[in-house]
């Protein structure tokens, strides 16, 4: 019985954690990007599927999540600022890339040209630094070529492949693309 009430009592207490980790989490996010959190076209992405059921705006959340996560867990020291703002928009290309219509107008595969649309649609709403900028646009290292040369764009880029990986895999699911 003892052993029982352990058991019950660790996991309250685990899920306790996770629970202030989860409310810090949404706290640094409101702080950092409740600007862009608000946004009409960020709200928009919601419409998108981005990979299996997730939707572009779930996909950018955990993104920002998993990369606040992995800066705090290998105590790398990244900007938090530019890493929700970067990590939030890296996907902002406002379109669907499902779309087969779409997608035979364009020259190049979406995974190749995205993140430059992302952040031209970016710059033209936010005031973006240098670090964000190179977040949006190095995310898809390998396919961008050059690496990232800030550990706030190494961090995305690798919250973001585990995120896609997750999703694909079905892991990770959303609830299909809403009409808002």
């Amino acid at each position: 019985m003892e052993l029982f009430k352990n058991r019950q009592k660790r996991r309250r207490e685990r899920l306790q954690r996770l629970y202030e980790r989860h409310k810090r989490i949404h706290k640094l996010l409101r702080e950092h990007g409740e600007d862009i959190l608000k946004s009409e076209n960020f709200m928009r992405t919601r419409k998108h599927i981005q990979h299996g059921t997730m939707t572009v705006h779930n996909h950018c959340m955990d993104v920002a999540r998993y990369s606040l996560l992995i800066n705090k867990k290998l105590g790398i020291g990244c900007n938090k600022h530019d890493l929700i703002r970067g990590a939030l928009l890296h996907d902002y290309f406002l379109y669907d890339w499902h779309d087969k219509a779409y997608l035979s107008q364009r020259k190049r595969l979406h995974g190749f040209h995205h993140p430059m649309t992302a952040l031209q649609n970016a710059e033209k709403e936010y005031d973006l630094n240098d670090v964000q900028r190179e977040i949006i646009k190095k995310h898809m290292w390998p396919l961008s070529v050059v690496p990232p040369t800030c550990r706030e764009a190494w961090v995305v880029t690798a919250a973001d492949k585990y995120c896609s990986l997750m999703e694909t895999v079905g892991f990770h699911r959303g609830h299909g693309a809403k009409a808002s």
